[in-house]
């Protein structure tokens, strides 16, 4: 029978001390694994579905994506946002619980993009409805920028 061994878990000591609050050990806990509810309209959600895929491998990253926003600590708002559709993510983004996070991903998202100039019904901005906090600019963002985003909303 082989047997891994593990070094760093041999090399314990009895003097190591963690000094931490508990609500300061959830937050890093629920930072560290990031439960994103899925907010797409169009196209730029479509290269985000790309990220559950084997390629990407979105799970690697402690992200599991949720369906309810009860159960939801980041919401990852993806396309075109209308007047119509602006008071249903409103009430999502405040269902989800505390400390939640918001990262507003493509043109369409951040300023309305191309359909900002000809259409009345079109939200200029999904910042004008829920605070963001990491803005992923692009038409559509890649794959790899998204991982880049939510990298940089782990440090902030």
């Amino acid at each position: 029978m082989n047997l891994i061994e593990f070094p760093l878990l041999d090399q314990t000591s009895s003097n190591s001390v963690i000094s931490t609050t508990p609500n300061d050990l959830s937050n890093w806990s629920r930072l560290s694994s990031l439960w994103p509810l899925l907010y797409g309209t169009s196209c730029c959600f479509i290269e985000f579905a790309s990220l559950i895929g084997s390629r990407f491998d979105f799970d690697r990253y402690g992200l599991v994506p949720r369906s309810r926003p009860r159960q939801a600590d980041l919401i990852l708002t993806a396309g075109t946002v209308t007047m119509k559709m602006a008071p249903s993510l409103v009430r999502l983004y405040e269902q989800m619980p505390e400390p939640k996070y918001v990262i507003a991903m493509g043109a369409c998202t951040i300023t309305g993009g191309m359909f900002s100039t000809d259409s009345y019904s079109t939200v200029r901005g999904v910042d004008k409805l829920i605070p963001v906090d990491v803005y992923l600019p692009g038409c559509p963002p890649k794959p790899e920028a998204v991982i880049d985003a939510l990298t940089k909303l782990r440090w902030l």
